[in-house]
Parts: structure tokens; C-alpha cells; sequence
């Protein structure tokens, strides 16, 4: 019998296997070539995406600009000698003039063809219904009310009042420009009563603000004297005396609605007549929040083209006028619609086609609609769409002379639907379970008869628990049907006379989201009208029937208000309520301004309502995932379940068989196993990551099953928690719900304290940040700096992750907190617990630490990572690495399956215990040991028997790789019945459930004292583990492919072209773009065996090379004999006259032309001022350093506060600087002029430009040459023997991307093989080297490596590649896996930067898959 098991996360895989132990690491970043030290968990794909679609926008628009030229040529407008660019001096703008005056004035068709360019250049913003983000603000296409506005000279506030007094409720959004010019408005008038209140310094002030911070602001200025009465004790008389007084604020007497008439009642009256100050600052409050919640990226596009619209501009006028206000403004990000440069065009096509009779319609289509308009629709996903679990079925075809396995069938449906929000509604009825007290209940009478119930009590009151009736259930899927949900309280009251005295098995049950998403826009649109608002706490007949007269009166279509699941086809897709569900969640978009003119005007027509109505419809977004199950399955399974059937019921009368996996012994038994696992399909699974690991597992299962044979049992480690008391369970129902009722009371709380209409969930949590520091006066923790309230939506203050998402991908709110920005920017990717050390010391670290225990003293998660350094950041998952492991360990289990017929998951927590039970854990420690007392983390105490016992400090099982197949190990013996108690462990204390009895028989047989026994006498257990454990040797995967061979198919019309290209295996070079400039460097060097004739011409003082080319001649032109050994100018000088009085010094300055790659840094604490290429701005760093101490955190720090200046009387500071910044490049580009053409240098040589760092090395390859003398032959040892030396060639990953594209081999095996060189070996990241030991004796050349008994000697002198530079080689122990450089480890757990010598003796091995040595040498 062989047991081996599989462990997830998805970092490794454990085999246990006739006790003989493995470990096979798979790193997972999708990018692998991160580097190797930063130990990130799964990184996500969205930097990677976001490039690549800069890269095709790019790639898109020069390939429109070829197509445009090549037309453009075709026709005449221009030749190949036409110059597209301005020419000459004042011509800076003038595409831009030729653009705005093309629209009224002729322009000449090469001047055309200039502007047609320019307009390609950018083609505006086109709105996408579904891909709008809150952050961005929201389109606004309230043209309409824009010029209602312009029409009847109406004001933002004056439009409300009016609406308000004709009894409409809601609002129209408005355009930011039109609330600004009301806000001046009021701002100006006022002004002339109150100069000083209303100054320009607060206005600036106040600009951008939000409501609550508009208010804090205007506090400062809005000040006012008055004459009071004071009696004067003195004089024993009454006098008047001036008193100041400021905003506090005014107490109100009405509320409600006519609280917001009196607001839009003082907000018109403030344009005409003079108001209080109190009043005043209540009506700028409310225009300034709405100008801040109607701002963003969106907002400001839809602003401008109000504007265009208004002054009857075009784009290109529009942005020729603002160049002609200010000369230096940039374009960049002033975008337009789409729509706004389509009018463009055809204004310009249609004045220029006056004067041009060339200018004809067909030519006027093809260069808008098919060059510079067209854009493709978006690839259907629709292949990405599942296929339904019983309806699918595989066959076999044949393509590219292959044949492969092909699933079809019926995909699945999206949970939006209105047939799966059925199905899964009448799912939960089905499970729902009512429990009851010591005395008899009644049920509620219901208008449903039932002839059940005539004769037969309740079995509530006979078993005291059941199942929900039929009827009932028909009320609450009623209900349902337009609610989001319901409580447990609500469930219990709408059924029972006695809810109080009953409890149900859900805390909640969710409703039918579709319908609760579409008569909550209902509602919104009724009450818009001025109607009643709806009601959901009433029954779901009576809001039916409200809004059903509400339709009728108003002639809506009252069928969008029900549908009827049970028709079939075109019936069921032809209902209304189908058809809008259907056309909302379809819609992706059009070329209106706000990305959904069209989808209006069709919900209009189906629904019959007005545009104002149908835009609440438009706004609805629904739930865009998917089920698990097709239409046609749903609709098979769905009258099952409601005549009451439980799920698997269900569908087995439907014909399905609910489980596929779970089998019966018999079918088990007769099932045909496969010999090995099949490799999946690339892109199978749409989830690289899951593809990837998932593939590592098939081939560590193939090789176990080629070394031992197909195994009897298979055990996956699940990540999923423990079966929850039903305690347990109420509690984390409880959080949830107090959560979410937090929130809304925070939400109400924004909205009307602070005056933010949308509320978004990063300010809610901002807000509770803030809250949390209410014990430590609003004071953050790392500064100490007080927050005020209007600063906390500010800019200046920002949500800080504790522990650094570059170190944890940890972003729950417990690892957040506020911090101002200044202070964030210089914590980096410091811990809290680093950065305040370093930068506030010992004695303000613990005033931090006192702060934490103050404003977390009940928040323990959050108190632990404040006080956790950078070396304690543990491995965890981020959710969405437990997500895929869950995915992962699922899709295991089911591959798993084909090859062995039992296949068990158990899951970490019971590993955990186990573990513990059986001192696995003290096994680790023991291996550990002595790294542990080389660290000085071994602390020592006698115990009550006189014995000396050691104790590791600061222990963690996660630092040696082994720590995986002791889990494996543990995962092994796990036994059935141990899996079934810790599952339901709670039964235990539970006399009356079903599971006690068993519960106790397994704990009483196979437990004592409270813990697992284990499978052999523990001693005996113990020794067992240790012995495999030594000697495990760790396999972990190394990156050997350089390219994949990719082929794109391309359907044309003669059929499909394959095209075959290489793609990189990972990042060609790092990010970012260096300039480079020669310069003279000069350095203080030593005089060695490296100054040669050439190096001696590089001395920057005459006299001082004459006389090293004196020393060097007189040693016949040999450095090494000339100024080494006995020559060194210490002790055999070099003296610069002949009387030997002047003695020159053994280091002197040289002098050398080089290249210097440079980049642009900001100033900040850490930048190094060495490295300053400018030697002006090098010394003004220099001094400001200077008189700071040298504490660059002084010096460079608040520079906008504390200037450091180039030129103060110009007031010219500096802020970034260039620096040098690599010393080997790669240049991207040739230098080209603004016309496309390369720019030659004086030797008629194209100038690269654009220098990139290569990245990472591939591979070092290590060759033995012969040792040449000076003469250049070879030389030999005493015996006559050649004698030889190592040298080596480091080869970049792009270089080796590049000798795979040629054809050539990556590892150069021939490499000056004519000059005697032979290849030894080359070493890559991850592979693995065996090292010789002087301690030991050991040598990796008189042991047979591939023998298994030897690998207890081998495992403590096996290293992994880390990294390597040239000449500089970095080893990790095979089972360490922390990769920190601590001394008192070197030698033991990692070696480093070795350079040749010291690799001589080495050998290379390769380990497969399960941990065994099957190659010696290069492979």
C-alpha cells in the first residue's frame, strides 16, 4: 500500500510515499520573473494587462496613421515629399490654427490632410456603460437641462425651487460649470455688503471643498460686530459696546421637506438681496457639495462639452482659444466624447468640401467610419461562458491532424436571470427548518387551503421541528420575488401568530436581486413623479398593486411587473419584465455622450415611460456573474423543487444525477482508472494560475506513479474552515449584519454631516479609520498629528496600509489606518514598526507603542501587525490566493479521481492539531536547532529534575521547507474517524444530536488525555519522522524555457493563416527608460596590476604618468611585476625627480571618458547626492546636506515649504535632479526628428537612445581555459601539466531571448573552444549544486550522489542558484526558506557572493519532481 498526499496552498506540493518523504516547491507568481527575494505571494495580472493595452492602443493608432497616410497619398492630398509637421520658427501651434479655422475658412488639401492627422491623433472619450468607476465621478448628459437653464436665465437653485413648489421630489443632475456660476454669483453680490467676508483668499480656499469642509472654511472668514447692551458697574449705567461674532451654526425650526424648500428659498434669494451670514453659509455649503460630488474625470468631459455647445465651438477651436490665453497650457488630458470630434469632422468635411470638389461623400465614409472612427466591437466572451454541469457531453475531433477532446452543450445562464433568481430562491425554501420551544404552537392561518392539515396536528407541536409547508413556502417566494431579502425575524412573523418563541436554521434569505433591482428604479421613478415612495417593508401584493394604478394612471406598461417563468422559448423571452432584464444587462454602450442614448430610447419604447423616467432604468446595473446551470437544466429541475423536493431529489427526477463524484461502492469498484494523469490544455481553465499548479501536480502524481506504481489512497489537503456550532454560526451571522448596519449608519452620517450625495465604500472606511483613533484625540500613530474633520477627505490625509501591500497582499481594514501624506510617502515599503523606529527612535518607538495599546486595546489583529517588524511578516494568503486554492484543491480532487479510486480532502486545521498531538512540531525544532543557536535564539533553562533544556525563541516552522512534508506526513496518518470528529467536534457537548454517540466512541478509542493517538508508540513515531525528514532533499522548479512557440490564426477570407512567432517567457527588460550622456569621470584610484599603458593614459596629472611609464617599461610592459608584490609604490616608490625627494603617491587621480545612463529622481531622503550628475546642482545638495548634519531626512524634507534653491531671484528651486543610474544598458530606439528621420552623429552612426536595464541574468556559463603568460602562451605547472583557470560568460534574459529567436543554442557550449576554452557547466536561478565541506570532510566527488542512502550526507551541502552578476554568485540552502542575509548563518543556510575560486570544486545535480537525484553534471 503506498499513501502520498497533495498539499495547497498553491506554493507547494507534498508527497508521503512508503514512508519515504518529498518536497516539491512550485513558485506561482504569474510574472516569474519578479525577483526571486521579494517572496511575493500570487501576483495579480492587472499591471501586466494595463501595459499590454497601452501597447495595442499604440500599436492601434499607427497602424490608423499608415492607413490614413497611405489613403491620403492615394488621393492627392499629399505626395511622399509632403511635410506633415510645422516647419520653421512661430510655427509651434500651427496644426492647431489650421484646425480651428478649417471649420469657417478654406484651407488647401495638404493642409487638410495635416488636420485629418491631428484629429487621428485623438478620437475622444466613448463611454462604456459597464465599465464606469465611481471614482471617475459620472457622465452627465443634461444638456437638456443646460438649456433650460440658458433659455430661461435660471439658475441650479432657482430650476429645484421651482420643481419643489410644483411638487417633484428629485432632482436633474447638473453640469459643474452651471452650479460654479451660481456659487460666483452669489459669491459676487454678497461681496459688495461683506468685502471682507468675501475675499478672494477665501473663495480660492473654499474651491473644491466638500460640504463640511466648506463650512469649516468659511468659519475663519464670516465674522461680524454688533451693538449690544452691556451695564457698566463702574458707572452704574447701561452702554453699547461692539461684540464679534462668528458662524455657529443655526438652529432650525422645520424639517424634512420643507427644511430643503427653505434652503433653495434662501439660495434664490441670495442672487438679489442681502442675507445673513448664518444664512449664506448654509447656501454655499449645499452649491459647494454638489459641485464636489459631481466632480471627476467624467464630470469635467461632460463640462467641456457643454461648452462646445454653448459657444458653437468645435474641439479644435476650443483648444486654439486656450493655447491663445495661455501659450504653456497643456492638452494632454483635456478630453472630449467621441461624439464632440464627430462633429468635428463632418463640420470641417462639410465647409472644406465647399472649395474642394474632391471632398465627395464616399471618400468623406471611408476616412471617417472605416480609418479614423472604426472601432471593432468587443471579441464575444461568450467562449469563456461555462458549460452546464448536466447538460454537456464530450466528443472527439480532429484539427490540425490531431485529435482532441471537445466539450459542447448548453452554457450556463447568468445569476441575473430571472430564471436562475427563481431556482435559487425556491432552493433555500426547500432547506429551510423551523424549530420550537417546550410549548405548542399554532401556525398562522393563511388565505391557502390545504386539505393536509384537516386531521393532522402540526408537527411542530409533536416533534418540535420541521420542514416549512408548501403553502409557505408560496409566501415567501411571493415575497421574495421583489425583495432583496429577508430576516429571520420577518420570516418568523410573516408565518407564525408566535414568531418570538421560534428560530429557523437561516439568519437570512436572500431574494430575487433581478426584481428587487428593477422595482426599486420603480419606486425612484413614481416618487420622481410624486408619487408615495414604495414601502418594501409592506407585502409584496400591496406594493404590486400600488404601483400597478400607478402604471395605469400614467399609461407605463404594467407587464414589466410580473412574468411567468413556466412559458417556454420566444413566449417566456417575449414578456416585458424578460425583455428589459435582458436589454439592461446585455447593453455594453454607444456613441452618445453618455455611453446609453440608444439603450433609453429602447427602454422607453418597451416601457412607455419618459426619458426622465428611463434613465432610472438605464442606471441599474445588475450581478454579472454566472451559475452553474444551463436554461434548459433550470427549467427541468425548478417544478421539482417547487413541490417541495430537497435539491439532489430534484434533479434526479429531472433525469440528472446531482453529483457526478459521488458514486456508489459498486460503480467505484467497476470504474476504469487511468494509467496517468493528462497534462491540461493550455488556456483550459481560463485561470493561468490554477492551469499551472494544477499541471506542476500532474506531473509530481506521473513520476510517483512511474517510481512506485498508481498509489491505493490519495489524501488533498481542502482550504476551507471547520464545520461551524451552531453558536459559531450565529455569531458570524451577527458580525455581518452589525457590519452592514454600520455602514448604512456611517453612509446616512456622510451624506449628512459632510454633505457627499454618493458615498463610496472607501470613504466609509476612511470615516471608520478615523474613528478608531477617537481614543488617541484624532492624533494619527505614527506622527501624532491631529486630524481636523475637515481635513479627512482631503488629499493631505491618506488610507495607509500597516504592513506595506509590496511585503503582504493583506488589505482587510485591520492592516489600515490614517496617516497623512508626507508622512506615507517616506514610510514606503516600511512596516509601522520599522518606520517609526528608524525615524523617531527608541524613545518615540514606544510612545508609539503606547498610542497602539490605547486605540487598539479590542482589536487584536490590528494591534499584532503595528507591532510587526519586517522579518515577522508571516506567508499568508491574500483572499484571492485562498480563493484559487480552493479552486485548486476542488478541481485536484476530481482530476485525482480518474487515476485512484479513493481519494480523501481533509483540510489545515485538522493537520494542525495532529501535528501538535503527535510533537511534529518539536521534531522541526530539533532539525532547526542548531541554526537556531548560531543565531544567539537559543535560550536555556534547568527544570525541576536538574535537566538543561533548550528553547528556541521567535520559533517558526516556515522558514524550512521541510515544515511541507510534515504536513504531508501528518496529512498521511490522518484517519477517517479523525476527520469526522474534528468536523463535528461540537456534537460532543451535544447530548441530542445525531452525531453524539459516535462522536464519543471515536474520542474515547483513538484519543487520551484530549489527544489523537498516534499511528505507532510516539517515541518510536518521533524518531521515524526525524530520520525521513533528513533526508529529504527539496525539489523546486527552475525556470529553463526562454520562449513558447505561439501560433495566431487569422480568418481571412481564403481561409485561416496561421502565424508562428516566439513569445518571452517573462520581462525583457525593467521598466524604466534611462537617458544617457558622456562625461569625464575621474576617481582616486590605486595603483595595481591593472595600470597598463592605456589605463597609465588615463592619469590625470602629466608628471605622474610619465613616471608609471617609466616603472612600467622597465618591468618590460608587465603591470603585475611593474606595481605588485615587492613593487607595490608602498614599498619600492616611485619617485618624481631625480633626486628622489618627491615620492608619488600609490593612488592618483584618472580621468575617463564614459558613458552615464541617467533618470530623473525627486528629492528625498533617499536619494544619494554622490550619484548627481550635475556638478552645480551636486553642490548645492551638497551644502543643504551640510547644514542639516548630514540627516538627509532633515534636509530633503517639506521643500516646498523650505525651497532649496538654483536661483532664488528667479525663484527657481529644485525638486528632481538626474542621477547616474546603471552602468550597462540596452538601447531600445535610434534618435529620430520630429519628421520620423534617424539623426546621425559625425560619423555618420545612428544614436540610440531609450536605455533599458536588461533585467535579470538567465544564465552564467563556467569555462575552464588555459592560463596564458604575458606574451599571450600557455603556461604549465611544474609537472608539464597545462595549467588552467576558470572564467565565465553571464547571459541576460534578453540575450537569451534573442539567441532563441535566431536559432542559436541559449547555452553556448563551443564558446572559443579554438582558444582551448571547454565548458564545465552553466548555473541558473533555482539550480541545484552540491558543495564540498572542509569542516566535514565532505566531498560531493567521492560519494555516488545518485545513491538515496547518501542523502543525509548531501542534504546539509545542497544549495540552490539564489541570483549571480558577473563574477559574483549567491547559493540558498535547498531547505531554507527565508532569503534574508544574516552573518551568523553564512556557510550554513546560504553562501554568498563567491566568485570563482570558490565554485571550483562544486557539482551540478538535477532532482525530478519527488525529490530524487537523477542526473549528475550538466543537462
Amino acid at each position: 500500500m503506498s499513501i502520498w498526499k497533495l498539499q495547497y496552498p498553491p506554493l507547494d506540493l507534498k508527497i508521503y510515499n512508503k514512508f519515504l518523504v518529498y518536497s516539491r516547491v512550485n513558485p506561482l507568481t504569474v510574472d516569474e520573473m519578479q525577483n526571486f527575494e521579494k517572496g511575493k505571494s500570487i501576483t495579480t495580472n492587472a499591471d501586466r494587462t494595463l501595459k499590454r493595452s497601452m501597447r495595442r492602443n499604440l500599436q492601434r493608432y499607427k497602424l490608423r496613421r499608415d492607413v490614413l497616410i497611405k489613403l491620403l497619398k492615394k488621393v492627392g492630398f499629399i505626395t511622399d515629399k509632403t511635410i506633415l509637421s510645422e516647419q520653421g520658427n512661430r510655427t509651434t501651434f500651427e496644426t492647431y490654427r489650421l484646425r480651428a479655422k478649417a471649420a469657417e475658412e478654406e484651407i488647401s488639401l495638404e493642409e487638410l490632410a495635416r488636420v485629418l492627422l491631428m484629429i487621428n491623433k485623438k478620437r475622444g472619450y466613448k463611454s462604456s456603460r459597464k465599465a464606469k468607476g465611481e471614482e471617475d465621478g459620472s457622465l452627465i448628459d443634461g444638456m437638456e437641462i443646460a438649456k433650460k437653464l440658458y433659455d430661461e436665465d435660471l439658475t441650479p437653485g432657482q430650476l429645484c425651487l421651482q420643481l419643489l413648489e410644483s411638487g417633484k421630489k428629485t432632482f436633474p443632475d447638473f453640469y459643474r460649470s452651471d452650479l460654479q456660476d451660481e456659487f460666483d454669483r452669489i459669491w459676487n453680490f454678497q461681496k459688495q455688503f461683506n468685502p471682507q467676508s468675501f475675499c478672494d483668499t477665501a473663495k480660492e480656499e473654499v474651491k473644491g471643498k466638500n460640504k463640511s469642509q466648506t463650512w469649516a472654511i468659511l468659519a475663519k472668514y464670516f465674522t461680524w460686530t454688533k451693538e449690544v447692551s452691556v451695564w457698566n458697574e463702574n458707572e452704574a449705567k447701561t452702554e453699547n459696546q461692539e461684540k464679534e461674532y462668528r458662524l455657529v451654526g443655526l438652529k432650525r425650526t422645520v424639517k424634512g421637506e420643507e427644511l430643503k424648500k427653505e434652503n433653495y428659498c434662501w439660495r434664490v434669494q441670495a442672487l438679489t438681496e442681502r442675507l445673513d451670514l448664518e444664512e449664506i453659509a448654509v447656501v454655499l455649503q449645499e452649491i459647494n457639495g454638489q459641485i464636489s460630488a459631481s466632480s471627476g474625470y467624467l464630470g469635467a468631459i461632460s463640462d467641456r462639452s457643454k461648452v462646445l455647445y454653448f459657444n458653437h465651438q468645435t474641439v479644435g477651436q476650443y483648444q486654439m482659444a486656450e493655447l491663445n490665453k495661455n501659450p504653456n497650457m497643456s492638452l494632454r488630458n483635456m478630453v472630449f466624447y467621441r461624439q464632440d470630434y464627430l462633429d468635428e469632422f463632418n463640420a470641417i468635411w462639410e465647409k472644406q468640401a465647399e472649395f474642394h470638389k474632391e471632398l465627395t461623400p464616399e471618400l468623406k465614409k471611408g476616412i471617417r467610419d472605416v480609418i479614423i472612427f472604426y472601432q471593432r466591437r468587443l471579441k464575444s466572451q461568450k467562449g469563456l461562458i461555462g458549460f452546464c454541469e448536466f447538460e454537456n457531453r464530450e466528443i472527439i475531433v480532429e484539427k490540425n491532424g490531431k485529435t482532441q477532446t471537445k466539450i459542447i452543450g448548453c452554457k450556463v445562464i447568468p445569476r441575473s436571470h430571472p430564471l436562475f433568481q427563481e431556482f435559487k430562491i425556491w432552493q433555500t425554501l426547500n432547506n429551510i427548518e423551523v424549530f420550537v420551544g417546550e410549548r405548542k404552537r399554532k401556525r398562522k392561518q393563511t388565505n391557502v387551503s390545504s386539505d393536509l392539515f384537516d386531521d393532522t396536528e402540526d408537527v411542530l407541536v409533536t416533534k418540535g421541528r420541521r420542514f416549512l409547508y408548501q403553502e409557505e413556502k408560496e409566501i415567501l417566494a411571493k415575497e421574495l420575488s421583489i425583495k432583496e431579502n429577508l430576516k429571520k425575524a420577518e420570516v418568523l412573523k410573516l408565518l407564525f401568530e408566535n414568531p418570538q418563541e421560534l428560530d429557523m436554521n437561516f439568519k437570512q434569505i436572500d431574494g430575487n436581486r433581478t426584481g428587487f433591482a428593477l422595482f426599486s428604479a420603480y419606486g425612484r421613478m413614481i416618487e420622481k413623479y410624486g408619487y408615495e415612495p414604495l414601502d418594501f417593508k409592506k407585502p409584496a401584493d400591496e406594493i404590486i398593486n400600488q404601483l400597478k394604478a400607478v402604471f395605469s394612471d400614467l399609461g407605463w406598461n404594467t407587464d414589466l411587473l410580473s412574468i411567468g417563468l413556466d412559458k417556454e422559448g420566444k413566449e417566456l423571452e417575449m414578456q416585458p419584465y424578460f425583455r428589459l432584464w435582458h436589454l439592461l444587462y446585455s447593453f455594453e454602450g454607444d456613441n452618445t455622450p453618455a455611453g446609453n442614448g440608444k439603450l433609453i430610447e429602447k427602454i422607453m419604447q418597451l416601457c412607455r415611460v419618459e426619458k426622465e423616467y428611463a434613465i432610472e432604468l438605464a442606471n441599474i446595473s445588475f450581478q454579472d456573474d454566472y451559475g452553474s446551470l444551463s436554461a434548459k437544466a433550470i427549467k427541468k429541475i425548478l417544478p421539482y423543487l417547487k413541490e417541495g423536493n430537497q435539491y439532489d431529489v430534484a434533479c434526479e427526477y429531472a433525469g440528472y444525477r446531482h453529483s457526478k463524484s459521488s458514486l456508489t461502492k459498486e460503480e467505484i469498484e467497476n470504474k476504469a482508472l487511468k494509467d496517468k494523469l493528462d497534462i491540461l490544455p493550455k488556456n483550459s481553465l481560463r485561470n493561468p494560475v490554477v492551469e499551472k499548479i494544477l499541471n506542476q501536480m500532474v506531473n509530481v502524481v506521473n513520476a510517483v506513479i512511474d517510481a512506485y506504481g498508481r498509489p491505493d489512497e490519495i489524501r488533498v489537503e481542502l482550504a476551507r474552515e471547520l464545520k461551524k456550532s451552531a453558536k459559531e454560526r450565529e455569531e458570524l451571522t451577527k458580525a455581518i449584519a452589525k457590519n452592514t448596519r454600520e455602514h448604512d449608519e456611517i453612509r446616512k452620517l456622510l451624506q449628512s454631516e459632510f454633505g457627499m450625495i454618493h458615498v463610496s465604500r472607501n470613504d466609509i472606511i476612511r470615516y471608520k479609520l478615523y474613528e478608531e483613533l477617537k481614543e488617541n484625540g484624532y492624533k494619527t500613530l505614527y506622527s501624532n498629528q491631529y486630524i481636523p474633520k475637515e481635513k479627512l477627505f482631503s488629499k493631505e490625509i491618506d488610507i495607509e496600509h500597516i504592513i506595506p501591500q509590496a511585503r503582504l497582499f493583506d488589505d482587510s481594514l485591520s492592516n489600515k489606518t490614517l496617516e497623512y501624506k508626507a508622512i506615507n510617502i517616506e514610510k514606503g515599503n516600511k512596516t509601522a514598526y520599522d518606520f517609526v523606529k528608524d525615524k523617531y527612535g527608541e524613545e518615540g518607538l514606544q510612545e508609539y507603542l503606547n498610542r497602539c495599546e490605547t486605540v487598539c486595546n479590542d482589536k487584536k489583529a490590528k494591534l499584532r501587525k503595528l507591532k510587526m517588524q519586517q522579518n515577522d511578516i508571516p506567508d499568508g494568503f491574500i483572499d484571492r490566493d485562498l480563493r484559487n486554492t480552493q479552486y485548486i484543491a476542488k478541481k485536484a480532487l476530481s482530476m485525482l479521481k480518474d487515476i485512484c479510486r479513493r481519494v480523501v480532502a481533509t483540510t489545515g486545521s485538522i493537520t494542525d492539531k495532529l501535528r501538535e498531538d503527535w510533537q511534529l512540531v518539536d521534531v522541526m525544532k530539533e532539525l532547526n536547532l542548531p541554526k537556531y543557536e548560531a543565531l544567539g535564539l537559543v535560550e536555556r533553562f534547568e527544570d525541576k529534575d536538574g535537566r538543561i533544556i533548550k528553547r528556541i525563541k521567535d520559533w517558526t516552522k516556515r522558514n524550512d521547507h521541510r515544515h511541507h512534508a510534515m504536513d504531508a506526513l501528518t496529512v498521511a496518518f490522518t484517519k477517517d474517524v479523525f476527520i469526522q470528529y474534528f468536523n463535528n467536534k461540537n456534537a460532543a457537548w451535544e447530548s441530542d444530536c445525531k452525531e453524539h454517540a459516535n462522536i464519543i466512541g471515536i474520542k474515547t478509542r483513538y484519543f487520551e488525555s484530549g489527544r489523537a493517538v498516534p499511528p505507532m508508540p510516539l517515541g518510536q513515531f518521533r524518531v521515524e519522522a526525524k530520520s525521513h525528514l533528513e533526508n529529504l532533499l527539496v525539489s523546486i522548479k527552475a525556470k529553463n524555457k526562454v520562449v513558447t512557440t505561439n501560433v495566431n490564426c487569422i480568418r481571412k477570407k481564403g481561409g485561416i493563416s496561421e502565424k508562428h512567432q516566439q513569445t518571452p517567457r517573462g520581462q525583457l527588460h525593467l521598466e524604466t527608460i534611462y537617458g544617457s550622456h558622456k562625461q569625464y569621470v575621474t576617481k582616486m584610484e590605486k595603483v595595481n596590476a591593472s595600470f597598463d599603458a592605456a589605463k597609465i593614459a588615463t592619469v590625470s596629472r602629466q608628471n605622474y604618468r610619465n613616471a608609471l611609464l617609466r616603472r612600467l617599461e622597465a618591468f618590460g610592459n608587465d603591470p603585475k611585476k611593474a606595481f605588485t608584490g615587492k613593487n607595490t609604490l608602498e614599498k619600492n616608490p616611485v619617485y618624481l625627480d631625480r633626486a628622489q625627494t618627491m615620492r608619488m603617491p600609490d593612488r592618483v587621480q584618472t580621468v575617463e571618458f564614459e558613458a552615464v545612463y541617467t533618470i530623473r529622481k525627486p528629492i528625498d531622503s533617499n536619494l544619494n547626492v554622490e550619484k548627481v550628475v550635475d556638478a552645480k546642482v551636486r553642490a548645492i545638495l551638497e551644502q543643504r546636506l551640510e547644514e542639516y548634519g548630514g540627516d538627509a531626512k532633515k534636509a530633503f524634507v517639506n521643500l516646498d515649504e523650505n525651497p532649496i534653491w538654483l536661483n532664488q531671484e528667479k525663484g527657481i528651486s529644485i525638486k528632481r535632479v538626474s542621477i547616474r543610474g546603471i552602468n550597462n544598458a540596452q538601447s531600445l530606439h535610434v534618435k529620430k526628428d520630429k519628421n520620423g528621420n534617424p539623426i546621425l552623429d559625425e560619423n555618420g552612426k545612428q544614436i540610440p537612445v531609450d536605455f533599458v536595464n536588461t533585467g535579470n541574468n538567465h544564465h552564467v556559463a563556467i569555462y575552464r581555459k588555459p592560463v596564458l603568460d604575458k606574451k599571450g602562451q600557455v603556461m604549465f605547472d611544474e609537472d608539464g601539466n597545462l595549467m588552467y583557470e576558470l572564467d565565465e560568460v553571464v547571459v541576460s534574459f534578453f540575450e537569451a531571448v534573442t539567441r532563441a529567436n535566431l536559432g542559436l543554442p541559449i547555452i553556448n557550449k563551443d564558446y572559443r573552444r579554438s582558444e582551448g576554452w571547454q565548458f564545465l557547466f552553466s548555473m541558473k536561478q533555482n539550480e541545484y549544486f552540491v558543495f564540498p565541506n572542509e569542516k566535514t570532510g565532505f566531498n560531493p566527488k567521492e560519494i555516488d550522489l545518485l545513491d538515496p542512502d547518501n542523502y543525509a550526507v548531501i542534504s546539509p551541502n545542497l544549495f540552490r542558484v539564489q541570483k549571480f552578476s558577473t563574477k559574483n554568485y549567491c547559493f540558498r540552502h535547498h531547505l531554507e526558506t527565508d532569503v534574508q542575509e544574516r552573518k551568523a548563518l553564512l556557510g550554513i543556510t546560504y553562501k554568498w557572493q563567491l566568485g570563482l575560486k570558490a565554485i571550483k570544486d562544486i557539482v551540478k545535480v538535477r532532482i525530478n519532481h519527488i525529490g530524487q537525484i537523477v542526473s549528475v553534471g550538466e543537462y
